[in-house]
């Protein structure tokens, strides 16, 4: 073994810097990269202990570390920001919370793994449930029952509650502290050697269940201690008061008793002998965080909840009874101070049930063989639609229907929310050696919101244009009251459809086919084909009906992406700025004339000549301006440059979005002949046509983040669109 002089060798070597140029790496160098993570002050701050006054003189100073559970939560919620945005006329507001900012196993600090996208207004009821608990009006008396269909992310949501309360935990302002016993070691109270009227403290027992230290004193002096902090505590999220209440576990309250009776009452000599420690709350360590998953019913035991006997301290105690004998090690128990998650909590045996119906109203578990025994905890669990129906529907669980809080947590039912859900799995960063074209994720995203949405009411209105509404898009005659009533006519919008999950294992699918891997590329009709395929034994559409509307609604995604893919190949073909905005100049300058009831001069000849109606009809035709409207049109662009003049603005091709639309389909029309991409097709293209078409394919990658063998599909597949379009008009 190297010795200590070794060790700070080591220790003291600096690590190069990444990308420098350096000598082979050395241990040294790995155990410097450890040093410079490691914050030895940070573990000094979060394994604190010390007496019980001086806990006295932290509470003191900083009240908040009293708070309970839900406030806790709420402050840590809270502590991370949020922003506030309106979307169709209501408020709503994103908390950072969610974003994932938390560094966990197997992920960089802050990377949102787990970010939550598109439930802001769910997460705004949560949040509200968490603010009404933390204020203590009785919402701390209920069960937070997250419903929602499969792959809605409740379980991403109750991670990042437990998570961020690890977290908060580790943080000065959520530091919280819990205490030990210092005993015997047969754990019980036995007089010193050198003196006899003083308990031996040579071994020291945590308390089981990270109580609060303050539980220790007596309840008629610690009303007069919480007002008197109450004066001083200044909450900065919220307005709840402190709150101490219930007696200590079976374990420490008879610790208590034993020490009160050896020391004839008095009080201060009893608490020399407890220890105060902060505590970090860890669910990998089973300290204030607790998860419960349901079993078979044949090996279901609610002592799993609540603690078990200790057969092998019975022999040593005496009794069963003796909470000495007893683990307080269920998932209620060790969840205290912090939160409890249930997993698919309607799953669960009813005498699982009927624990958490006094867990959340009494805030009280009743381990086997004890008293009723206070707990602090944030209780939460999560089902899907099926298990919630049921509950409703069992007259016999209505006093549990009546301690639970239901959130609704649907699929999102917004196209650019979806999408970043998908790039957090399958974004360039994560994807390597395979290039994802452009619209893979985006095609794959729009099926799955399409399937999520309710045929919309109002005659004329497509499904996929209700899509693009919810997404954000202006469609004429669509306001957001209009889009507003949308979305308050289909309440269930989002409750029913294709689950995230399903999407991504087929993107996984396309990653590693076969074609993906010769190619190293993977397409949108790689992807749509994948989760057409899919449609046949998914097990969770059983129904043909539904299989066949959403093989319905792949058509219509499909039919959307070659709408984009034409607009791109056109801007791209049309994508020479200079031809652009000569085009611009000359169809500008014959629209003053017009407007204006003058003549043009034509450069070339010299003369004054009328304004070219054939030039600038074509251009207007190309964004459907009929023949009736083409004066208010031109004169509305004229309005539109003078307005810009008068604010100091020049007005150049690309200001008006409209206009410039219209400019790139002319150009694209003008120039489409000349290089001859229905030619692409038969694949006999001239050295010259095929130099024109290496440079559109040289902008689809610039412009558009196509690569080489992309860009080459996308002009080929939209060449034939073209070819079939010219055959069918002939």
């Amino acid at each position: 073994m190297p010795d200590e002089r070794n060790l700070m060798a080591v220790s003291s070597v600096r690590s190069p810097s990444i990308g420098a140029a350096a000598g082979p790496l050395t241990g040294g160098d790995l155990a410097s990269a450890v040093d410079a993570r490691l914050d030895r002050r940070r573990f000094q701050d979060h394994h604190w202990s010390g007496t019980f006054w001086d806990y006295l003189d932290i509470c003191a100073q900083n009240p908040a570390v009293l708070r309970n559970a839900y406030q806790r939560l709420y402050d840590a919620i809270m502590a991370h920001g949020y922003e506030k945005y309106r979307v169709f006329k209501r408020e709503c507001v994103r908390y950072h919370f969610f974003s994932d900012p938390f560094s966990h196993a197997g992920a960089v600090s802050g990377d949102g793994a787990d970010a939550v996208f598109g439930l802001d207004f769910a997460l705004m009821q949560l949040v509200d449930f968490l603010r009404s608990a933390a204020e203590g009006y009785g919402t701390d008396k209920r069960i937070l029952l997250l419903h929602g269909p499969v792959g809605s992310s409740k379980s991403t949501i109750a991670r990042l509650l437990k998570r961020g309360l690890e977290a908060y935990s580790r943080t000065p302002e959520g530091a919280l502290y819990s205490f030990s016993w210092l005993l015997s070691e047969q754990c019980d109270i036995r007089p010193g050697v050198e003196n006899p009227r003083q308990a031996q403290r040579t071994h020291e027992f945590a308390c089981p269940m990270h109580e609060e230290p303050l539980l220790l004193v007596p309840r008629e002096a610690r009303e007069d201690i919480l007002a008197r902090l109450n004066n001083s505590y200044r909450p900065k999220h919220h307005n709840g008061r402190l709150r101490v209440t219930g007696d200590p576990d079976p374990f420490c309250r008879k610790v208590l008793e034993d020490l009160m009776t050896f020391y004839d009452g008095d009080w201060r000599r009893v608490m020399d002998h407890v220890r105060v420690r902060r505590i970090v709350l860890s669910e990998q360590d089973r300290v204030g965080i607790g998860t419960f998953q349901p079993k078979d019913e044949k090996n279901q035991d609610s002592t799993e909840l609540t603690g078990d006997i200790n057969y092998r301290k019975i022999a040593l105690y005496g009794s069963d009874s003796d909470p000495r004998a007893f683990n307080f090690d269920g998932e209620l128990n060790i969840a205290n101070r912090g939160a409890c998650e249930f997993i698919e909590i309607l799953k669960l045996d009813v005498a699982f049930l009927y624990d958490l119906l006094g867990a959340s109203q009494e805030h009280s578990i009743k381990p086997k063989k004890f008293a009723q025994t206070t707990i602090d905890e944030v209780i939460l669990g999560h089902t899907n639609e099926p298990e919630y129906k049921r509950l409703q529907s069992n007259e016999m669980m209505e006093a549990f229907r009546d301690r639970t809080i239901k959130i609704d947590v649907p699929y999102n039912v917004r196209l650019d929310d979806e999408i970043k859900i998908y790039l957090k799995d399958f974004g360039p960063e994560r994807i390597k050696g395979i290039h994802v074209a452009p619209h893979t994720l985006e095609v794959a995203a729009m099926w799955a919101v399409l399937t999520r949405l309710e045929e919309p009411k109002k005659a004329g209105l497509t499904l996929l244009q209700k899509l693009k509404l919810y997404n954000g898009k202006s469609l004429p005659g669509f306001t957001e009251d209009a889009v507003k009533e949308l979305k308050e006519e289909a309440r269930r919008e989002g409750m029913d459809g294709i689950s995230p999950r399903y999407i991504q294992d087929k993107i996984s699918n396309a990653l590693v086919g076969r074609q993906a891997l010769d190619e190293h590329c993977i397409n949108p009709f790689m992807v749509i084909n994948e989760l057409e395929g899919g449609l046949s034994h998914h097990s969770l559409i059983t129904d043909e009906n539904t299989k066949k509307r959403y093989r319905e609604l792949l058509s219509v995604v499909k039919e959307e992406y070659e709408d984009i893919i034409k607009g791109e190949v056109q801007r791209a073909i049309s994508a020479d700025e200079d031809a652009v905005r000569r085009l611009c100049a000359n169809y500008i300058e014959n629209v003053r004339a017009y407007t204006q009831k003058e003549k043009v001069l034509n450069k070339y000849t010299g003369k004054h000549e009328e304004p070219d109606e054939r030039l600038m009809r074509a251009i207007e035709d190309k964004i459907d301006i009929p023949d009736t409207r083409k004066d208010d049109f031109r004169q509305e662009i004229m309005n539109y440059i003078g307005a810009l003049a008068l604010d100091g603005k020049k007005f150049e091709y690309n200001t008006n979005p409209r206009l410039y639309r219209a400019l790139e389909l002319k150009l694209f029309e003008d120039q489409r002949d000349t290089i001859k991409l229905k030619n692409v097709v038969s694949g006999v293209i001239d050295d010259e046509t095929q130099q024109k078409i290496d440079i559109v394919k040289q902008r689809l990658i610039k412009q558009f983040g196509y690569n080489e063998t992309s860009a080459a599909d996308v002009l080929n597949y939209v060449a034939s669109i073209f070819a079939r379009g010219d055959a069918k008009s002939k």
